[in-house]
């Protein structure tokens, strides 16, 4: 199934700053909380390279829906070769990537290894967890901090 960049009433990644733990201060002073955040932007370590040569990095995911997850297993190529549901799933919720005008399967199998790797680790990261942050071990100084899987902040890339 092929997905557009352009999907009607799905607001941009970059509008969904919060998640739906963190409360914010309403007008009568209650805390409330904010909108489900339902897309994440991320940065391809590698990039993905078109048939014109163009590199293309900055993308957005959104949440999979149980949907999203049922019907690569009707695919034929899935149940030929069940390693191929990652590339049916992801094409799915791939929502942008560069100025690609869709996401299809045939995008997502001509990705570089390491940025299909990133790229499942960075769905079941939104997924199963709710955000992209990872805990990381500086090699050289022992200095414990977290990262951001999607470039930075929440929301931006």
């Amino acid at each position: 199934m092929q997905r557009s960049h352009g999907g009607a009433g799905v607001a941009p990644a970059a509008e969904h700053a919060g998640s739906a733990q963190e409360p914010e201060l309403a007008r009568n002073g209650r805390q409330e909380p904010r909108a489900l955040r339902t897309e994440f932007a991320f940065d391809l370590p590698r990039g993905y390279v078109d048939q014109d040569g163009t590199l293309h990095r900055s993308g957005v995911m959104r949440l999979a829906t149980a949907r999203d997850e049922l019907l690569p297993l009707y695919d034929a190529r899935v149940q030929e070769n069940a390693a191929y549901t990652t590339v049916v799933l992801l094409s799915r919720v791939i929502t942008s990537l560069g100025t690609l005008a869709a996401i299809t399967s045939n995008v997502v199998e001509n990705m570089f290894a390491s940025d299909v790797a990133f790229l499942q680790d960075f769905y079941r990261r939104i997924n199963a967890e709710g955000h992209t942050r990872i805990a990381v071990t500086c090699p050289e100084c022992s200095h414990r901090f977290t990262a951001d899987l999607a470039g930075g902040r929440l929301g931006e890339s």
